[in-house]
């Protein structure tokens, strides 16, 4: 495991190229060492660090200048939650995505984690292709979930009843935008979705982020979550 120190300067891989570098955080070695031999062994992406702690993994963050585009990171680990290391990694990076990979699919779990700032939400049992699909899908500004957590937020979204829509001043249009993020749909994808342009979708994503007091697609599918905006 190495560290690059470049003085008080922070890098992305953005800044290198299209190399997308994360970080692994994940308590049983054997499985952190194989995510990071997947990473590695695969063209386009990097391991910078294997950690089995969340805490040790904030350590490093805070003094390497190899900042990494995304976490990979359980939520049942020892020590700090996986669930507030998200929500550190947040506050303290926010350049950086997490996005877990647990086996936990319960929704106490699920709701807790996104309404953290997760940025996806993937169960370990993912196909490797799958998870690398979802790694970059994050970088592209997607919020990739496993079929059976998507079907439990989306059992969640039912079963919370929603606020009156008219407090947030939504129109329709912006309301299926955000149920489309909401699903892990990126701006491409929700463009096709809505047969609209890329250009579009990121000037009602600004109407939307002013009208719920946010600044990032997490931010706006956490606080739906929180208040039930999706029907």
């Amino acid at each position: 495991m190495t560290t690059a120190s470049h003085g008080n300067v922070r890098s992305t891989s953005a800044d290198r190229g299209d190399v997308i570098s994360a970080i692994v955080i994940e308590d049983q070695r054997e499985i952190g060492e194989c995510l990071a031999l997947l990473l590695n062994g695969t063209t386009g992406f990097r391991s910078i660090g294997v950690f089995r702690t969340m805490e040790r993994a904030l350590d490093h963050l805070a003094s390497t200048a190899d900042t990494p585009d995304v976490a990979l990171m359980d939520i049942g680990l020892p020590g700090m939650s996986g669930i507030e290391g998200v929500r550190l990694i947040r506050e303290r990076h926010p350049a950086i995505m997490p996005l877990v990979l647990t086996v936990y699919e319960d929704d106490r779990r699920i709701f807790d984690a996104l309404c953290a700032g997760a940025c996806g939400y993937l169960l370990k049992k993912t196909p490797p292709a799958q998870l690398l699909a979802g790694i970059r899908d994050v970088v592209d500004g997607g919020a990739p979930m496993s079929p059976e957590v998507a079907r439990r937020v989306i059992a969640i979204f039912r079963e919370i009843r929603p606020p009156d829509l008219a407090e947030h001043h939504l129109t329709p249009h912006e309301i299926r935008l955000l149920t489309l993020l909401v699903e892990g749909h990126n701006y491409k994808t929700a463009a096709t979705e809505l047969g609209v342009t890329v250009h579009t979708i990121s000037f009602h994503l600004r109407s939307i982020y002013g009208k719920l007091h946010v600044h990032t697609k997490t931010e706006a599918v956490a606080k739906a979550l929180r208040h039930g905006l999706i029907r």
